[in-house]
């Protein structure tokens, strides 16, 4: 009788594992949820306070350079000196202090370090 349940209990346990094997897993790319009144809808536009809008002609914005030299690394950046051809900004490296010079078109290529 020892013998009986003890293949029974091996063949149970093989069925499971068998099983567990061939039912598929849901993904959560097609499942849904909605929390809330619907779609978002933007706030309605403040005539009043424009958003600010940046001037392609005007070149490199110091705040851009700021976010370049961060992406290169250089932590506490701070914009030093702003002029008609370059925008000049100093922070820290690994190393210690550092200068970093950004050419003042759009974009703020690297010319310098």
């Amino acid at each position: 009788m020892k013998k009986i349940l003890a293949k029974l209990g091996v063949a149970a346990a093989i069925a499971v594992t068998a099983l567990a094997g061939t039912v598929e897993t849901t993904s959560a790319q097609g499942l849904d949820i909605y929390v809330g009144p619907g779609r978002h809808r933007p706030p309605p536009p403040d005539y009043d306070n424009p958003p600010p809008r940046f001037d392609r002609r005007r070149g490199c914005d110091p705040r851009e350079a700021v976010d370049v030299a961060r992406s290169y690394g250089l932590r506490r950046a701070r914009v030093v000196d702003v002029t008609p051809r370059r925008v000049i900004v100093d922070g820290f490296t690994r190393r210690g202090p550092d200068t970093m010079m950004f050419a003042n078109v759009r974009g703020c290529p690297l010319i310098g370090r």
